[in-house]
């Protein structure tokens, strides 16, 4: 499980050291893709293989569902970290999540998400006032 918030910086040729407390779970390959939000979605080769399998049980007559696998499967990158635990982040992926050099890496349960500092500020500073009305919604009956 993927937990807390981290401050990593992008170097000159795109790469990311991913969070020295990710890195032994990660260690066998990722796959980096789009995300909701406008961030990045970092999955274990494991967890990434779960999810294409949902994807493939949907039927293609649903065309939400082909909508989102051609997004999710077409900007995927696939990697496998460097000794120093660092991935690179393609051009056309740091594009659409905006990154530039300050970056938030955060936990997220089963993947890791990556975000541009400045696009996660102004999420939480929208969405912090809405945290606790949601609970009850995701969690029914609340924690």
């Amino acid at each position: 499980m993927f937990l807390g918030t981290h401050t990593p910086r992008l170097d000159d040729k795109g790469r990311l050291i991913l969070p020295a407390k990710f890195r032994d779970e990660l260690a066998g390959g990722v796959v980096i893709t789009k995300g909701q939000e406008r961030c990045l979605y970092v999955f274990p080769m494991p967890e990434f293989q779960r999810i294409a399998g949902q994807l493939r049980e949907a039927p293609v007559t649903n065309k939400a569902a082909r909508a989102y696998s051609r997004v999710f499967f077409a900007s995927a990158h696939d990697e496998v970290p460097d000794k120093q635990g660092r991935v690179t982040i393609p051009g056309h992926l740091r594009a659409y999540a905006a990154l530039d050099r300050e970056l938030v890496v955060i936990g997220a349960s089963t993947r890791v998400e990556i975000w541009d500092k400045q696009s996660w500020e102004d999420y939480l500073a929208a969405s912090e006032d809405e945290f606790a009305d949601i609970e009850e919604g995701v969690l029914p009956g609340g924690l």
